[in-house]
C-alpha cells in the first residue's frame, strides 16, 4: 500500500512537470509566432530608420578623409616632432600622395583643412595640381606654391587632421576649440553662433509649447464636456489642419500677416491702425510663434481631450456638493486628474518644435532661424557633413535628456497620447 502511494505520487508529479514543459513550449512558440510577424516591420524601421541615422550621427566624429586620401604624408608625420622643418621624405611622401590619390579624396582633404584655417582648401587644391608635374626634389617645389610649407604651419595643420576620430565638430556645435595645446576653449565673438542658435531654439519651442498649452486646455475641455453633433464638430475642426500639407499653411500665413495682408487689412478697414503703419506680423518672432502655435496646437489638444473624457464628471459634482467653490474643485480634483494629458502633449509639441524648420524659414528673420535651419544648411548648401551631424547630436542629446528628465519627474508610464 505504501508503494502503490508512493507511486501514484510520482506520476502526479511527472504528470505536472510534463503540463509544464508543454505550457512553456507553447508559450515559447506563441513568442517566435509574434517576433516573426513584426520582423518584417522591424527590419524595414532599421534599414530605414534606425541605420541612416546612426549612420548620420558618426560623422560628427569621423575623420578618416586625411588619412585615406594621404596614407603615406600621415606615416612620415607620425614621428615628426612639430617643431622642426620638415626634411625631403616628408614632402616626398606629401608629393607622392598628392599625384596618386583621386581628386575628389584630395579636395575632400582639402575641404576640411579648410575648417581649420580659412585659405587652407584653395591653397591644397592649387599645390596638388602644380605638384602633380614636379619632379624630387620635392621640397623647392612646395617652397615656390607657398613659402609656407618650408614652416611647421601647414604641416602641424596637416598632422591635426589625421587621427581617425575627432572631437573638432562637437565642440565647434558648441562654440568651442582646441588650441596649439590641445586646450578646450571658446571660439572668437565673431564666430560663436550656435550656443545663440540652440538657446533660441529651446526658447521658441517653450514659448510654442506654453501658448499652445493655453490655447489647448479650454478648447479640450470644451470638446470632452460637449456632446453630440457640438463635440464632432469641435473635434473635426482641430483634426482638419492635418488635411492640408504644412508647406500650405505656413504659406498661408505669410498671407495672412505680411504688411498689406488680410490682417492688416482688416485692421486698417476697422480704424484700428494707421495705413501707412501697418502691424510688423512676419519675418519676426511674432510670425514664427503664430504659425508654430496654429501647426502644433492640435498636438496638444488631442492628449489633453483623452484624459479628460475618462474623468468622470461626477467627481466635480461632488466636490461642489460638499462645499468646494468651482475654482478649488478644478485645481485641487480635475486639473491633476489631466496632468497626464498636459504632460504628454507638452512633451510632443516642445519635441515636434525643436525641429522645425519650413516654418521659420519661410516666416521668420534671419534671427529667428533654429538649429534644423542650419543643420540643413551645412548638409545641403556647404556639404559639412561633420557639422550637420554634430547639430544633429546635440539635438538628439537634449530630447534624450529631456525624455529622462519627464521620466524622473511624472514617469513614462503616466504619458497619455490617446
Amino acid at each position: 500500500m505504501v508503494i502503490a502511494t508512493m507511486n501514484e505520487g510520482d506520476g502526479s508529479v511527472i504528470a505536472a512537470r510534463t503540463r509544464m514543459k508543454s505550457l512553456g513550449s507553447a508559450k515559447s512558440k506563441a513568442q517566435l509566432r509574434a517576433l516573426l510577424l513584426v520582423a518584417p516591420l522591424l527590419i524595414f524601421l532599421l534599414l530605414v530608420f534606425v541605420l541612416p541615422i546612426a549612420l548620420l550621427l558618426t560623422r560628427a566624429v569621423d575623420n578618416r578623409a586625411a588619412s585615406a586620401a594621404l596614407p603615406y604624408t600621415m606615416s612620415a608625420l607620425s614621428g615628426w616632432d612639430e617643431q622642426s622643418v620638415p626634411d625631403e621624405a616628408l614632402f616626398a611622401a606629401f608629393a607622392t600622395d598628392l599625384k596618386q590619390s583621386p581628386r575628389d579624396q584630395i579636395a575632400e582633404v582639402a575641404k576640411r583643412l579648410n575648417y581649420y584655417e580659412t585659405g587652407m582648401r584653395s591653397m591644397l587644391l592649387k599645390t596638388a595640381r602644380t605638384i602633380r608635374d614636379a619632379k624630387p626634389p620635392y621640397k623647392a617645389a612646395f617652397v615656390a606654391i607657398d613659402p609656407k610649407w618650408e614652416t611647421p604651419h601647414y604641416w602641424t595643420l596637416i598632422k591635426n587632421a589625421s587621427p581617425p576620430f575627432t572631437d573638432y565638430y562637437l565642440l565647434a556645435s558648441l562654440d568651442l576649440e582646441r588650441d596649439a595645446s590641445g586646450a578646450i576653449g571658446r571660439v572668437s565673438a565673431e564666430n560663436a553662433v550656435h550656443v545663440d542658435v540652440l538657446i533660441r531654439t529651446f526658447i521658441v519651442s517653450a514659448s510654442v509649447t506654453v501658448i499652445c498649452l493655453f490655447l489647448g486646455y479650454p478648447l479640450a475641455a470644451l470638446i470632452a464636456r460637449s456632446k453630440g453633433a457640438v463635440a464632432n464638430m469641435l473635434l473635426i475642426l482641430v483634426l482638419l489642419p492635418f488635411w492640408t500639407s504644412l508647406l500650405v499653411r505656413t504659406s498661408a500665413w505669410v498671407v495672412l500677416l505680411q504688411g498689406r495682408g488680410v490682417i492688416n487689412s482688416a485692421l486698417i478697414w476697422l480704424g484700428l491702425i494707421d495705413p501707412a503703419h501697418p502691424l510688423d506680423l512676419i519675418y519676426n518672432r511674432i510670425g514664427v510663434l503664430i504659425a508654430m502655435t496654429h501647426i502644433l496646437l492640435p498636438f496638444m489638444v488631442l492628449p489633453i481631450y483623452s484624459v479628460m473624457k475618462s474623468i468622470p464628471p461626477v467627481y466635480l459634482r461632488a466636490a461642489s456638493s460638499l462645499g468646494a467653490p468651482p475654482v478649488s474643485a478644478f485645481f485641487r480634483i480635475y486639473l491633476p486628474m489631466s496632468m497626464p494629458g498636459v504632460s504628454a502633449g507638452g512633451l510632443l509639441v516642445f519635441i515636434l518644435a525643436l525641429g522645425y524648420y519650413i516654418t521659420p524659414a519661410l516666416v521668420g528673420g534671419p534671427g529667428d532661424q533654429m538649429v534644423s535651419y542650419f543643420i540643413a544648411y551645412y548638409s545641403n548648401q556647404v556639404t559639412n557633413w561633420g557639422m550637420a551631424a554634430a547639430l544633429s547630436t546635440i539635438l538628439l542629446v537634449a530630447v534624450l535628456i529631456l525624455y529622462a528628465v519627464y521620466n524622473r519627474i511624472v514617469g513614462i508610464d503616466r504619458l497619455r497620447i490617446g
